[in-house]
């Protein structure tokens, strides 16, 4: 995944800027400026493509969103290198010893922190974590006004997730007494957790 790519990158510069911190300042390596220039305006103009999703923190209403999210970062993330390095070669020229290990830090922070939040939403996915949009206690009013119906028994095993972003399924069990009518229990749970956003419901009965 680019998001697992990106936090291995962030690693990789940190580790990079600490190797350079043990190293003689003479052994490095000067930047290739042109090519870090060339690469940044490339970056820029990717970043301008998807200039709507150039935010750390974005709510994905659909898959896709995540999808277009993670590419913007990851062009991102690499005009921040580009830009590093850059800012880094200015500074050697200047004589300003370490300047490879602070601009390899910076960039190295700048990309992890980039990354998190994009990091954290694909867990959450991936985790089945309750929708973050319902608060807790959305879910527990429906689960008591179920159990307030004439009709239930019992409501058990309720659990709720995001399948992709933007679309949340859940699944729950419901006790019914035998005179219930099915159809109109069934029709009165469903309207209580679309109001939420669960469009995607599985409800299994029983009969007491």
């Amino acid at each position: 995944m680019p998001q697992l790519f990106l936090l291995f990158m962030s690693f990789s510069l940190a580790v990079e800027a600490l190797h350079s911190f043990m190293q003689d300042e003479s052994e490095h390596k000067h930047y290739l400026i042109v090519s870090a220039v060339t690469n940044l305006l490339v970056n820029l103009l990717g970043v301008w493509f998807f200039r709507s999703y150039a935010r750390v923190n974005i709510v994905y209403r659909k898959a896709e969103d995540m999808n277009h999210h993670s590419i913007c970062l990851h062009v991102l993330a690499d005009s921040v290198r580009s830009a590093g390095l850059i800012l880094a070669s200015w500074f050697l020229s200047l004589g300003i010893e370490n300047a490879e290990v602070l601009c390899l830090g910076i960039v190295s922070v700048a990309v992890f922190m980039l990354v998190m939040p994009l990091f954290k939403a694909t867990g959450n996915v991936l985790l089945q974590i309750a929708p973050g949009n319902v608060p807790p206690s959305a879910f527990i009013k429906c689960g008591r006004q179920i159990t307030a119906c004439e009709d239930v028994s019992e409501v058990s095993q309720a659990r709720f997730w995001e399948l992709v972003p933007g679309h949340a399924v859940g699944c729950l069990s419901i006790r019914l007494k035998n005179s219930s009518d099915d159809e109109s229990v069934l029709e009165y749970v469903h309207g209580l957790y679309e109001d939420l956003g669960i469009h995607d419901l599985t409800i299994q009965t029983e009969k007491s």
